[in-house]
């Protein structure tokens, strides 16, 4: 009898050798279970095709035609992606809700001898899980996310020292990796965004992979990173964390962006193309001026113009909001022994915190 389970916790899943998605690869883009391959029974097009088949013919030609495709398609993959497995070899299957896809995929593994799982529910059990952990109340006490911001105008190596910190040993999350958006057109990643799924996915297994009773370094973020919205139980705790302030004076600034980005003035239309998107509240004499130093190649004259007339503004708009402040660093200079220094210091506060709220206000 096949092996049935509704447990997606970090440790269950831990315990499988592969977890096998075998919805059509559209399904899979759109979201999946962390580290899932996807072994699909019926592709895309196929799918699709069935659907059709079913609401406008037969069921019963429905049905039969995808028979014979998800045979041949399991039979595909029972060759190559799954042929170098021995017999000892524990799956854990799932399709959408854990119907007749996972049902045909758990019962050839079965057959040939593998001990498989095949998840209850499906997709939506791990959905529902996820909601439940970033729509649901928050936890008390010590499970309640415990936040630390870093917070600093654009240019201050926000970015660089939650990877450094992370070396250190300090918990952090990088919002803006998880969501593949950079927070200035500076950093633009060329990459699409994932859907608000998905993205609530890698969200929700960083913070398992977290222990909430240590601080956590996240940067100081608005409720909305590109496309996608920071969800009630990230946001409600960022709105009451403490912050870490990085001081850096503009001409740091704008030398990190240009040594951090150097393929900034490369695409020049995709340049172009970013500073027209810029909020309108400002001229477009202004605009143009930008575009221009573009096509000429003046990125410290742009870069500079931009920090001043855009980001700064912005960032000493939403400053009165902003909650009380555990350490100031002020940096003269952005150099590597500069940034390695200001995560010591970091870590050194953070290792003084023991739960959120206000604490006392240092400079350094």
């Amino acid at each position: 009898m096949i092996r049935t389970t509704t447990d997606l916790s970090l440790a269950a899943r831990q315990g499988y050798d592969a977890i096998i998605d075998v919805r059509s690869p559209a399904e899979f883009a759109e979201d999946h279970i962390p580290s899932a391959i996807n072994l699909p029974v019926l592709d895309d097009a196929q799918r699709a095709e069935v659907g059709t088949m079913f609401v406008q013919r037969s069921k019963f030609l429905a049905r039969r035609t995808g028979a014979a495709w998800v045979a041949h398609n399991i039979a595909d993959h029972l060759q190559t992606a799954l042929a170098d497995h021995d017999g000892g070899f524990r799956p854990l299957v799932y399709c959408w809700r854990g119907g007749q896809r996972s049902a045909a995929m758990a019962t050839v593994m079965e057959q040939v001898g593998w001990p498989v799982t095949r998840l209850e529910g499906g997709y939506q059990t791990w959905r529902r899980k996820v909601v439940a952990d970033l729509y649901g109340e928050e936890p008390p006490g010590d499970a309640a996310l415990n936040l630390i911001l870093l917070d600093g105008y654009t240019g201050s190596g926000k970015t660089e020292l939650l990877r450094r910190l992370s070396h250190e040993g300090v918990q952090t999350i990088d919002l803006e990796a998880l969501a593949d958006h950079r927070g200035s057109l500076f950093g633009a990643t060329h990459v699409p965004q994932p859907g608000q799924k998905l993205f609530e996915t890698r969200l929700a297994e960083a913070l398992a992979c977290l222990d909430r009773t240590r601080p956590i370094i996240v940067e100081a973020e608005s409720s909305r990173i590109g496309n996608l919205s920071l969800p009630p139980v990230l946001w409600t705790a960022m709105k009451r964390a403490p912050r870490i302030e990085l001081i850096v004076p503009v001409e740091a600034r704008v030398a990190h962006i240009l040594g951090e980005y150097q393929a900034i003035g490369a695409d020049v239309e995709a340049l172009q193309a970013a500073l027209a998107r810029l909020p309108r509240h400002h001229s477009r004499e202004t605009i143009a001026g930008w575009s221009a130093a573009a096509q000429q190649g003046r990125l410290p004259e742009l870069v500079t113009d931009l920090m001043l007339q855009h980001y700064d503004p912005a960032y000493r708009r939403g400053a009165a909001a902003r909650r009380s402040v555990l350490l100031r660093l002020m940096l003269e200079r952005m150099s590597d022994s500069d940034l390695q220094e200001a995560a010591r210091r970091i870590a050194e506060t953070v290792a003084q915190v023991s739960a959120p709220g206000p604490g006392r206000s240092h400079e350094a």
